[in-house]
């Protein structure tokens, strides 16, 4: 027993109480009220980084986006302008108010649809198809197309047309007159074309031969209209 208490003995346990005691004091004790540890694996990136940084500043937010897709596409338009208009002061400024006044209007998007509809309105000219005609056509220009296919029909020829392509197309013009937004369009096409008589005799052209024409038409639309086609005012042929 005395072995047992000896002095080295008692000196250790009074080391290991002391120790504990000033453990419980900087540890403390659990009371109940404690805040559960946070999970990381299953926090957001948001969450994650404010665990890292107080002064964390949120990401900008996707309404923000927006903004710089519009930026992108005056970019975008600003360059088809300037190729569109080949360093014509003024038919870039006749661009750009036409652009102003329909916010559909580019120059790329545009030739594309003048050209796809140059193609239906001579084919459907050299077939007689007056209803394609109507959609595509100013009531004036249209009566003066139905005008030549009757007379044509009367006189009873028929056209052998095929349409083989669009080497060249520009914009010559642009304008918003405050009510349209005109745009010409000049056209050199290729195409297959002849016209013969009742009695099969060539009259006009060569089924053989590739012919080259050149027009020059106007198209418009009502900006503040529904419906978004164009249709031809006016059209001149070209030497």
């Amino acid at each position: 027993m005395d072995d047992f208490l000896d002095l080295p003995t008692l000196i250790a346990i009074v080391v290991a109480v002391f120790v504990l005691f000033r453990m419980r004091s900087v540890l403390g004790s659990r009371t109940g009220n404690e805040r559960p540890p946070i999970d990381r694996s299953r926090s957001t990136p948001t969450e994650k980084a404010a665990q890292n940084d107080d002064t964390v500043v949120p990401l900008r937010p996707r309404a923000a986006q927006p903004d710089l897709d519009d930026e992108r596409r005056a970019r975008k338009l600003e360059a088809e302008i300037e190729q569109a208009s080949h360093g014509d002061e003024g038919l870039a400024n006749g661009l750009k108010a036409v652009a102003a006044a329909d916010p559909t209007f580019t120059p790329k998007s545009f030739l594309e649809g003048a050209k796809a509809a140059y193609e239906m309105i001579v084919t459907a000219y050299a077939e007689g198809d007056r209803q394609t005609l109507k959609n595509l056509l100013d009531k004036d220009i249209f009566e003066s197309f139905q005008r030549a296919i009757a007379d044509r029909e009367a006189a009873g020829q028929k056209v052998d047309f095929t349409f083989v392509g669009l080497p060249k197309v520009d914009i010559t013009e642009a304008d918003y007159d405050k009510k349209n937004v005109l745009v010409t369009v000049r056209f050199q096409a290729e195409v297959v074309s002849a016209t013969r008589d009742a009695d099969g005799n060539l009259v006009e052209g060569n089924p053989d031969q590739i012919q080259v024409i050149a027009d020059e038409w106007t198209f418009a639309r009502n900006p503040k209209s529904r419906d978004p086609n164009w249709k031809v005012i006016a059209t001149s042929q070209l030497d």
